[in-house]
């Protein structure tokens, strides 16, 4: 179950788990939203299809901000065949430009869970779990796939 935000419109430090209709009922709360929501399951079926079994859900998208920029994703790259995935959907390999293509094609940026972060050295689940304006921990959502 996905907890109640806390008074900095953040989720509580943590990764609830979340199925997609639980995720969709929260955050689908507009057509803004339900856009979003079309892209990330658009990539999530790439994902899925390249292996990924687990995802992890950041940026204002799980904030209480009721229109949100985008979504930031950081996917397990256990058993996904990387290859394939890039193969099928290269813009999964394609960080430039502030991953405008990912933004283009799916409206969020997808990192695999495990890489380092250049700035900070976190990795992406790490950083996801920070509070970029505050350094606080914060909560983010796994989805499984």
């Amino acid at each position: 179950m996905i907890p109640a935000f806390d008074p900095n419109g953040n989720l509580p430090p943590g990764i609830p788990p979340a199925n997609w209709t639980e995720f969709t009922a929260r955050y689908g709360t507009t057509p803004h939203r339900e856009g979003l929501i079309g892209g990330l399951e658009r990539a999530l079926e790439a994902l899925q299809a390249a292996g990924c079994t687990r995802i992890y859900v950041d940026g204002s998208f799980v904030t209480a901000k009721e229109s949100p920029g985008d979504y930031d994703v950081a996917w397990e790259p256990a058993d996904v065949d990387v290859p394939g995935l890039l193969a099928s959907e290269p813009v999964f390999g394609d960080f430039s430009h502030g991953c405008a293509l990912q933004k283009a094609k799916y409206g969020g940026e997808f990192f695999p869970s495990s890489f380092e972060e250049t700035l900070t050295g976190f990795t992406f689940l790490e950083l996801f779990q920070t509070d970029r304006d505050t350094g606080e921990r914060k909560g983010i959502v796994a989805l499984d796939l």
